[in-house]
């Protein structure tokens, strides 16, 4: 399609929507309609003119890439972690896509076998996504799912990595998949088909195609399901989960034929997960072991107790181990055979608190320490039970992701590997900080934040502002070579710990969600007047991104206050929330009720209506923006960005006179060839990003090619 500067306009056809005795006018209904050319067209032109307008950005593009890129070590293998006879990791090679997994038998020194080459199964393909990767007990089999469209629709297959051959065993839609101690019997998940909610447990015998066996189905649209091993490897596991409540049964390992048995029935608002503990009576084949659970039954942030393997389902038989707290957050628990291992949020900030066993009581709590002031820290790869160590990934905004051991004994580190950065960059030239800001209630939200030395203190400094802030999910202050460039350039570059997500722990998403949602706005929003108000930079050089439920965030964030921001990045958003949330037919909606409200009900309808990008569009000036989606997103579907763009345009009063050259310009970009995170291979991805560092520095004004502090 030829470059134009002309904005394109998408036609209207009148629709009606009616609700609660309201009536809501779509006339970008039609973009719904994928198999219509219309569409591919209409998204195709956006395109184009994205492009024409970025024309005169292709140095700023190939500048960005190229310092992007120069941070990445292209060529690098990750840390092998032991499961079995094998230690198993994964490489990259400079200039191609995909990682390479391997595994090694028994030794470093021993000779590399390559499990799954991604880079080869790819080729002739614009995507390709790994989903499942599962080794057999015996290390002679690999399951794996690929996904070759972006839709999530993943395709079960069985190696056998003795001989490098695809068994003809495969299955379709496929979620989880877990082995059986046996080595020939899987378990695995499938979705529905329209709703994409993975709703049954298949038992499958290796080399028998037509035994499928359906083990379970579940009919809440509410509830998935998923299937995994505890990591003593004597027990699968079955969750049956909604955002608010949990059912878990189980089975033994070692006899895939047998009834799966309940281990915690369905209780609405309770959430409970499990991993087990073998006893010392166990090892002698005297008792049952014990399930080690995290549940939520006496308080919201969880506390930690024993169930015996022979009667786990009632409470009154459980022992607590750790008790709940009102300022702790249990996020995870990890059992080993020496110890039990929490990890934890405090004061926003994430702990891993180590208690070794004596018998089956936990001892005294300590914690790894971690020496910035705001940081990402989680258990990393420990697939074997039985250890001396623990293996866990620390890194921060400005600390490259580094791997590191713990003995178990006195929890001293061992760094196994810190993530190389190349091009240059030295961490002793950058900073980072965690401050605090009050919401309008008064409630106090963290900001984490880093920044070059050299960048002045004086308001003068552009902002780089991200956050997410739903399904209790904490935002990481994690590194990436994107943040050193945008820092190189004098950015400020901030997350905001917004309330909805769980960086304060269960109760901070509470506050954000469902009545409570207008808070995870007004938070982020706090945020950005704060870092402007501590004169970290500039309102006038303010960019917010967010993608996703973030990308709601950004939405609704530009309705509420468009005089506030510079430059709008916005992601796969979910901006269409009336009216998606209205649709029982697509896919997550009715298991969404839980975080966003049952709009059927007119006042979580009125809620909704209060919030929601798309129907809150007016005739007004709102910031530069730049709208990125993908035509194969399976949770977000495209049209929603699109119909956002749409009426944006329609209301805007940014074009004026002159629409080739805006003051604020739109921008809508389509991967027609991607699902929900965009590009799959990494320069793609990297490429992708350049394209949206260039237009921000082109709306701010600045020179990428020249501007850089090295």
């Amino acid at each position: 399609m030829p470059l134009s500067l002309t904005p394109p306009i998408a036609k209207t056809v009148s629709y009606e929507h009616h609700y609660h005795g309201e009536t809501l006018s779509d006339p970008y209904f039609w973009l719904r309609e994928k198999e219509n050319p219309e569409v591919a067209l209409s998204l195709e032109a956006e395109n184009a003119y994205a492009d024409a307008w970025m024309q005169d950005t292709t140095a700023a593009q190939n500048a960005l890439y190229t310092e992007i890129l120069s941070h990445v070590k292209e060529t690098d293998t990750n840390v092998p972690s032991r499961k079995g006879n094998y230690f198993y990791y994964s490489r990259t090679e400079e200039g191609k896509q995909y990682p390479t997994y391997c595994r090694k038998h028994n030794s470093l020194d021993a000779d590399e076998e390559i499990t799954l080459d991604l880079n080869a199964m790819a080729e002739g393909k614009a995507f390709l996504s790994l989903g499942a990767y599962t080794v057999s007990e015996n290390g002679a089999l690999l399951a794996y799912s690929v996904d070759e469209t972006g839709f999530r629709q993943y395709t079960l297959r069985i190696k056998n990595l003795l001989t490098g051959e695809i068994l003809p065993d495969h299955a379709e839609r496929i979620g989880s998949v877990s082995w059986a101690n046996d080595n020939e019997t899987l378990f695995y998940t499938v979705e529905d088909e329209v709703t994409k909610r993975q709703h049954r447990l298949y038992r499958h015998v290796l080399g028998e195609d037509n035994d499928h066996t359906l083990l379970f189905e579940e009919k809440d649209e509410r509830f998935g399901v998923g299937v995994g091993k505890t990591r003593s490897r004597k027990y699968l596991l079955l969750d049956v989960s909604s955002h608010t409540t949990s059912e878990l049964k189980f089975l033994s390992a070692d006899t895939p034929f047998e009834a799966w048995t309940l281990l915690a029935p369905r209780i609405a608002d309770r959430e409970i997960s499990a991993d087990h503990l073998i006893s010392s009576e166990e090892q002698k084949g005297e008792k049952a072991g014990e399930f080690i659970l995290r549940v939520n039954d006496t308080g919201r942030n969880f506390r930690i107790v024993a169930a015996a393997v022979s009667a786990p389902e009632d409470p009154a038989n459980w022992r607590e181990l750790v008790p709940h707290s009102d300022t702790t957050m249990i996020d995870d628990h990890d059992v080993f055979a020496k110890s039990l291992i929490l990890t934890v949020r405090e004061d926003g900030l994430t702990k891993l608190r180590v208690m070794n066993w004596n018998g089956n009581i936990p001892q005294a709590a300590r914690d790894i320490a971690f020496p910035e002031p705001t940081y990402t820290a989680s258990p990393d790869s420990n697939p074997e039970y039985t250890t001396e160590v623990f293996r866990y990934s620390y890194g921060s905004l400005i600390t490259p992701r580094s791997i590191f051991e713990a003995d178990l004994d006195t929890l001293t580190p061992t760094l196994l590997k810190q993530t190389e950065v190349p091009g240059g960059f030295d961490r002793a030239n950058y900073a980072s900080e965690r401050i605090w800001v009050a919401a309008p209630d008064g409630v106090r939200v963290p900001v984490s934040l880093a920044y070059r030395n050299t960048t002045a203190r004086d308001g003068s400094a552009p902002i780089f502002l991200r956050g997410y802030g739903s399904y209790g999910i904490s935002y990481p202050a994690s590194f990436s070579p994107s943040n050193v460039v945008l820092m190189d350039h004098g950015f400020v570059v901030a997350n905001a710990h917004i309330r909805g997500g769980g960086d304060l722990g269960k109760k901070w998403h509470d506050a954000g969600r469902l009545e409570h949602k207008m808070n995870t706005f007004t938070d982020f929003i706090a945020c950005a007047e704060g870092l402007i108000e501590g004169n970290y930079g500039a309102q006038e050089k303010l960019v917010i991104s967010g993608g996703s439920a973030g990308g709601l965030l950004m939405g609704a964030v530009a309705n509420l206050r468009p005089d506030l921001f510079r430059i709008v990045l916005t992601y796969v958003p979910f901006v269409d929330v009336v009216n998606t949330m209205m649709d029982a037919t697509l896919p997550l909606t009715i298991g969404e009720y839980e975080e966003w409200g049952d709009p059927n009900n007119k006042p979580e309808y009125e809620r909704l209506c209060a919030y929601c990008p798309y129907t809150n569009l007016k005739a007004k000036s709102y910031p530069a923006m730049l709208v990125r989606t993908s035509f194969n997103d399976s949770q977000v579907m495209y049209w929603e960005p699109a119909k956002y763009v749409a009426r944006l345009r329609a209301f805007s009063s940014n074009l004026e006179t002159n629409p080739a050259m805006p003051t604020n310009p739109l921008l809508f970009k389509t991967n027609m060839s991607a699902g929900h995170g965009g590009a799959s291979g990494r320069y793609d991805a990297i490429k992708d990003t350049a394209w949206d560092f260039a237009f921000v520095m082109k709306v701010l004004e600045m020179t990428p090619e020249t501007e850089a502090t090295t």
